[in-house]
């Protein structure tokens, strides 16, 4: 049901924790069903050099979790942009249907934590114009098997 990459980043998972005076942190999540995601960002000249998380929630979460933060770290604040939850779930060799909320999470967790910073530092980020940070990725209208 589940692939390797999920198995392995759920057992050991990269990046758990928190960053102190983070530049961005972003929260996403229900606690309704279970999942909540919270991701923190070091940002320096536009780069993210560094990223954490902590997640409450299932094996899937946890993993997406784990893969969003490998994915991102180093990456640009454009780049990070651009990771979208079937970047996730693609990344971790798939999900399983009902678990793709999970990479949905991740993909907002990265754009809140995102939003977190443009807020703090006055910067504008192109994609992040009509972003809700309080959006339920369950009631996401993209959650698609692939």
């Amino acid at each position: 049901m589940y692939s390797e990459k999920v198995m392995e980043h759920f057992r050991n998972p990269r990046n758990v924790g928190e960053i102190e005076n983070a530049d961005g942190i972003g929260e996403v999540g229900n606690p309704r069903c279970g999942d909540i995601m919270k991701m923190y960002l070091k940002i320096e000249d536009g780069v993210i050099v560094d990223v954490k998380f902590k997640t409450f929630g299932c094996g899937s979460a946890i993993a997406s979790s784990s893969m969003a933060t490998e994915i991102i770290k180093g990456k640009t604040i454009e780049e990070a942009m651009e990771v979208t939850n079937k970047a996730v779930a693609e990344a971790l060799d798939g999900l399983p249907p009902i678990k793709m909320h999970c990479s949905v999470l991740a993909e907002q967790a990265i754009k809140a934590a995102l939003f977190d910073y443009s807020k703090k530092n006055n910067v504008q980020i192109k994609g992040l114009e009509d972003f809700d940070p309080t959006e339920d990725p369950h009631d996401h209208h993209e959650l698609k098997e692939f």
